[in-house]
C-alpha cells in the first residue's frame, strides 16, 4: 500500500462515518473539489466539508477498488442514496505532506446539479 492509497481509504471511511473532522484533517485548505457533469467546482476545505456535511438523503458507500502512487490515487466507489445505487470515479492529488489538494468526481450520467448548494459552489 502506499500513502496516497491510505490516504483515500481513510477518506471513504471518514466520510462513510460521517467523521467531519476527521475527513477535513485529511485535505488541504486550498483543497478544490469538481464536478465535470455538473460543471460545479467548490474552492477550500470549510466549503468542501460543509458540502459533504449538508448531502441530502440516506447515503452510503463502499469502495470497489482504490489504487495509489505517489501524489495520485483514483476510487472506484458505489454509493446507495436513498435505495438507489451509483457508481462513480474519483480521481485525487496529493501535497508533498500527504494532504489532498484535488478532488474529482465522475457519476456515470450528467445530470443537473440538485438545488440548495448554490452558496457553496460555483458553475463552470
Amino acid at each position: 500500500m502506499t500513502r496516497s492509497h491510505d490516504a483515500v481509504m481513510a477518506y471513504w471511511a471518514a466520510a462513510e462515518a460521517r467523521d467531519w473532522p476527521g475527513f477535513a484533517a485529511l485535505l488541504a485548505d486550498d483543497v478544490v473539489y469538481e464536478l465535470p457533469q455538473t460543471r460545479e467546482r467548490i474552492l477550500g476545505k470549510e466549503r468542501y466539508v460543509q458540502f459533504n456535511v449538508e448531502y441530502p438523503g440516506d447515503w452510503h458507500l463502499a469502495v470497489e477498488m482504490a489504487v495509489g502512487e505517489e501524489r495520485h490515487a483514483a476510487t472506484w466507489a458505489r454509493f446507495v442514496l436513498d435505495g438507489e445505487e451509483q457508481q462513480a470515479l474519483t480521481f485525487f492529488e496529493f501535497d508533498d505532506a500527504g494532504l489532498i489538494t484535488k478532488v474529482t468526481d465522475f457519476w456515470p450520467e450528467p445530470y443537473e446539479p440538485p438545488a440548495g448548494r448554490e452558496h457553496l459552489v460555483e458553475r463552470y
